[in-house]
């Protein structure tokens, strides 16, 4: 509790130090361009809000090596590794000028990364022919690396609300926390309940005002955190299904996959460009549309801000099933196929302008 603690005031004031500051780096750190497809905020705001959950986490690092804790080294090597992650959404976020490829490709060298120091490594699946392949040590890298990429990757992409990356996080951390302590790995629950913390640091801030965005650096250094615990309780603990930690990350990444299938099969257009057609974004569109009428700023981050909630429930409907079965691979696999099947009737109905009324959100 005292990392969750440390980590959630740290951030949470530097972060508040990040938006006070914000006129002296605002040329640099500021979001000035409105008018994209996934731009859902009214004024111009800094999206560097990763700066406060790093480090929140060094401050976590730093309390429990100064209090003698012999576990400080496994946060501080996840910070280590997840360093390229960070610095290369945070240069994308200053200057804007750090290609997707490139961002990705910092995310396999964190995971790479997580593989040598820390062990992260995934060496069992439960699911035939995939087991085969991560018995053999390059599958399994290769394997651990794609899968920490794709989920931080993920993450990014819903980062389009005031509050629903940072809170998603916090829970499927918060359920990594919950099996860590089952089987009685404390110490991986302890960093799962630090990086709780530095989520809902930034969080406060976030929403539901939109004082300050994630960004690109927060963002992947998030996913690649949450991904490395998943892969960590895993391989430090035999006793839960290696399906758990995909059931709790479920929605980020069958958003993600289900994007990909959507502009490259379906629409013959490039997955890395951003579009508007985001379950989040048509939420945002289609069920918030009679919410606010105003076109104000005030009124249009309200509307930004009631758009979150939708996706913490979708999320929550992941989490529930996945604690009740995190040590049985059959009954994880089928309740993640049923999730894909719900998120796509959903998503149907809601693009065919067939939301069901009681979920429109009226004046």
């Amino acid at each position: 509790m005292l990392l969750l603690l440390v980590s959630f005031f740290v951030a949470a004031a530097v972060t508040l130090i990040v938006i006070h500051s914000s006129r002296s780096h605002a040329h640099l750190s500021a979001d000035a361009d409105l008018s994209g497809p996934q731009k859902f905020h009214a004024v111009p705001v800094p999206r560097i809000g990763g700066v406060g959950m790093f480090i929140g986490l060094l401050a976590c690092i730093a309390v429990a090596a100064f209090s003698g804790r012999a576990d400080w080294k496994t946060g501080a090597l996840l910070m280590l590794a997840g360093l390229p992650a960070f610095l290369a959404g945070l240069v994308e976020d200053l200057t804007k000028r750090v290609s997707p490829g490139k961002r990705l490709l910092a995310t396999a060298v964190s995971a790479a990364l997580g593989i040598w120091l820390l062990g992260a490594t995934i060496t069992r699946t439960d699911v035939p022919g995939l087991d085969w392949v991560v018995s053999v040590s390059v599958g399994a890298w290769l394997a651990t690396v794609f899968t920490v990429a794709g989920v931080a990757n993920s993450i990014n992409i819903i980062d389009g609300f005031n509050g629903l990356s940072s809170m998603c996080v916090s829970l499927m951390l918060l359920a990594f926390a919950y099996v860590a302590f089952q089987v009685g790995d404390v110490t991986l629950a302890l960093w799962a309940l630090a990086g709780v913390g530095m989520a809902l640091g930034f969080f406060v801030w976030n929403f539901p005002g939109g004082l300050i965005f994630m960004g690109d650096g927060g963002a992947y250094f998030l996913g690649f955190y949450l991904a490395e615990i998943g892969i960590l309780l895993i391989a430090r603990n035999p006793g839960v299904s290696p399906l758990f930690p995909l059931m709790v990350c479920i929605y980020p990444v069958f958003e993600t996959v289900f994007s990909i299938y959507r502009r490259r099969i379906v629409r013959s257009v490039p997955p890395g460009l951003p579009d508007g057609i985001h379950l989040h974004s048509l939420i945002y569109r289609r069920l918030m549309r009679w919410a606010i009428g105003a076109r104000d700023a005030r009124a249009l981050t309200r509307r930004n801000s009631m758009t979150a909630p939708y996706l913490w429930m979708l999320c929550v409907t992941s989490l529930a099933p996945a604690l009740l079965f995190w040590d049985s691979s059959v009954m994880t696999g089928a309740c993640m196929v049923l999730f894909a099947l719900v998120y796509i009737a959903f998503y149907r109905r809601i693009v065919r302008f067939q939301t069901p009324k009681w979920l429109v959100v009226r004046r």
